[in-house]
C-alpha cells in the first residue's frame, strides 16, 4: 500500500519552487537592467562616455544616437604608456559630432615631469577640447620602492599644473573610491571631481562632483564591449 501524500507538504514545495523561480527571474531582470541602465535625460541632460582601447571598436555615431554628446578618451598612461586607440577614437568621435576630452592615467610611482611629457606628446593642444582629466585609481602600494603619501600629493600637484599649462584649462580629477580612501585628496585639491558608482550617486568624495560614471559597464549597440557611461551635474 502506497504512502499517502501530504497535501500541505506538496503545497509548500510548490510555493518554494515558485518563489525560487521568481527570485531567479528578478535577479536576471536586475542584471539585465543594470547593464543597460542610464540616468534619465530629464535629470541629467548632458551625458557621454569614457572610452579606452579595451572597449574595442566603438561606433561613435551610435553612441551619439543613444544620447551621448561628449566622449572622454583615455590617452596617456603614466610616464610611458599610451592608449593605442586614442588617435583613432579621437578622429571618429569628432567625425560623429561629439565633444572630446582626453584622460591621463596617473601613476603614483612615476615623476610628474615624465607623465606630463607623455600627455603633451599624445594630446594636441586645442581650445575646442574639453577640460583634461587626470584619473586617480592606482595607489603607491604597487610601487617597487615605497612612495610616501606626501610625495604622491606633491607629484600630483606638479602634474596638475603642467597639464593645465598645456591645455589652458583646469583639470578634472577622476578619483576612484580606493584612491580617495588611501589619500583623501578630494577635499584638499580645489578642482572639479569625477566620481564612480553604478546606478547610485556616490558620496565618498565628501563634496559636490561635476562628472559621475553612472554605469561603469554599459552594454549597448555602440560597442561589443561595455563602456563607462558618464553624466554631468546639471
Amino acid at each position: 500500500m502506497g504512502r499517502k501524500r501530504n497535501p500541505k507538504r506538496a503545497w509548500l514545495w510548490r510555493a518554494a519552487a515558485f518563489l525560487a523561480l521568481a527570485a531567479l527571474a528578478g535577479g536576471l531582470w536586475l542584471w539585465w537592467d543594470t547593464q543597460h541602465w542610464t540616468p534619465p535625460e530629464s535629470e541629467y541632460p548632458d551625458q557621454g562616455a569614457l572610452i579606452a582601447q579595451e572597449d574595442g571598436v566603438v561606433r561613435f555615431a551610435t553612441l551619439k544616437a543613444l544620447g551621448a554628446n561628449f566622449a572622454y578618451l583615455e590617452a596617456s598612461i603614466g610616464a610611458e604608456g599610451m592608449d593605442a586607440a586614442f588617435a583613432r577614437n579621437y578622429a571618429a568621435a569628432r567625425k560623429a559630432g561629439l565633444q572630446v576630452g582626453a584622460v591621463h592615467l596617473f601613476d603614483p610611482c612615476a615623476m610628474a615631469d615624465g607623465q606630463s611629457a607623455n600627455f603633451v606628446t599624445t594630446v594636441p593642444r586645442g581650445k575646442d577640447l574639453l577640460p583634461p582629466v587626470i584619473a586617480l585609481g592606482r595607489t603607491a602600494s604597487s610601487c617597487e620602492t615605497r612612495v610616501p603619501d606626501a610625495a604622491v600629493h606633491s607629484e600630483l600637484m606638479t602634474l596638475i599644473n603642467q597639464i593645465e599649462t598645456h591645455a589652458g584649462k583646469p583639470v578634472i580629477l577622476k578619483i576612484k573610491p580606493q584612491f580617495e580612501a588611501e589619500y583623501g585628496l578630494a577635499r584638499r585639491i580645489e578642482r572639479n571631481l569625477w566620481v564612480n558608482r553604478t546606478r547610485f550617486a556616490p558620496t565618498y568624495a565628501g563634496r559636490p562632483w561635476l562628472l559621475w560614471s553612472a554605469n561603469e559597464n554599459l552594454m549597448s549597440e555602440a560597442s561589443d564591449e561595455p563602456v563607462e557611461w558618464v553624466v554631468v551635474q546639471p
